[in-house]
């Protein structure tokens, strides 16, 4: 059984004391494809070390998380063109609009995303979307860019089914964690209405734990338990849900 995740953050602060741990652990338990988001370009480094390390299970993704615009966005902007140059990238992510920490940087979000979409237009990449309290924002983007040249997955799917298919019209499919699991997560009460083939697996790490480790460090063995809460809602197998999602992750990043 081979296990993706399509969404963690390795190359983070939290797992500086024991990341090759943490990393040979969930290859022990099939957790055997990681794929990386970028936030700016204070982690390429990083994260170019962790591909290094790990050639066969790490795949990067270069992106301006929505976060992390700021007054010098453009440079990030350029910095994140720069490293797509070199080819070694699967994805342009995670990017988007986020607007529960700041509303005041909205347009220069919205230029960053709509800027790293043509990119991935351009470079024939998928995309990688954050939203955070801006789906209105996200889908207006998308309205303008839908086509058969843009695809990719909506991380940290949280919305309504309403929503969810509206992200699925855009040729996303939805990046599932651990609010899944969640007594207060919602989306589990209408997922399985929600064909699997637009469903591929992440943790999100460290971030987003499921339960029972909700409010602890997320760590990618906790992919299990999105696996069984999955698998509850499909009534299919840990291996069906497993088979199924890792097959989504290569139709959208092609590895």
């Amino acid at each position: 059984m081979i296990i993706t995740d399509t969404h963690t953050h390795l190359y983070a602060e939290a797992f500086d004391e024991d990341r090759e741990a943490v990393i040979e652990n969930a290859i022990a338990n099939d957790i055997k494809r990681f794929f990386i988001p970028a936030i700016d370009s204070a982690y390429t480094d990083r994260m170019l070390q962790l591909k290094e390390d790990y050639p066969s299970q790490v795949f990067l993704m270069m992106g301006l998380h929505p976060t992390h615009v700021k007054e010098n966005f453009k440079d990030e902007l350029l910095h994140v063109e720069t490293m797509l140059g070199n080819g070694a990238f699967c994805a342009v992510g995670e990017i988007g609009i986020d607007l529960y920490w700041d509303k005041t940087l909205l347009k220069q979000q919205q230029e960053a995303f709509r800027y790293q979409i043509l990119l991935a237009k351009r470079l024939k990449l998928p995309i990688v979307i954050h939203c955070r309290e801006a789906f209105d924002e996200i889908f207006e983007i998308l309205e303008a860019e839908k086509g058969e040249d843009l695809h990719g997955i909506f991380h940290c799917f949280t919305g309504t089914i309403e929503q969810a298919e509206k992200a699925i019209s855009y040729n996303m499919k939805l990046g599932i964690g651990g609010v899944v699991t969640f007594k207060n997560g919602k989306i589990d009460k209408f997922l399985n209405k929600i064909g699997i083939e637009h469903i591929v697996l992440e943790t999100d790490a460290p971030y987003l734990a499921p339960a029972p480790y909700r409010g602890k460090r997320n760590d990618p063995v906790y992919l299990l338990k999105v696996l069984e809460k999955l698998s509850e809602v499909y009534e299919m197998t840990i291996e069906q849900i497993a088979e199924i999602t890792t097959e989504n992750s290569k139709n959208v990043f092609g590895i």
